[in-house]
């Protein structure tokens, strides 16, 4: 089986990838790191660039693990990625990190982080980053 995490350049990003990396070692199993986000926006928060996606593929050599990355930028949602990718897998677990915000930003701005909790079909742990 494989575990996936759902990773954006950002403090619950690295979490999830974190947190990922300690359960991957402690089953034994392999690792599949995302970044999936649309496209055609100038300043996407949660597209990884080059620099920060060599950081990741390097902390993934450090680990020891079966591990690889993924980045998908082909206009479908992070959402439509992550789902098809659980699937194909299959992911035993989806590590998915968590950033606080108001009521009212989550009722505007729809939830990435909640869509995924609700639509998939593995088992899926929430982390929240320290800061």
């Amino acid at each position: 089986m494989t575990i996936l995490v759902a990773y954006v350049p950002r403090p619950e990003g690295q979490a999830a990838l974190d947190k990922g990396i300690e359960i991957a070692q402690r089953r034994n199993e392999k690792l599949v790191v995302v970044n999936a986000t649309p496209g055609g926006k100038k300043e996407d928060a949660s597209f990884a660039d080059v620099q920060d996606f060599e950081r990741v593929q390097q902390l993934l050599e450090q680990s020891g693990l079966n591990a690889e990355v993924k980045q998908f930028v082909r206009g479908k949602n992070a959402v439509e990625e992550i789902e098809a990718l659980v699937e194909s897998l299959p992911a035993s677990l989806l590590v998915i990190g968590m950033r606080k915000r108001s009521p009212v930003g989550k009722l505007i701005m729809g939830s990435v982080a909640q869509e995924l909790l609700l639509s998939v079909s593995c088992p899926v742990l929430a982390v929240k980053s320290a800061g």
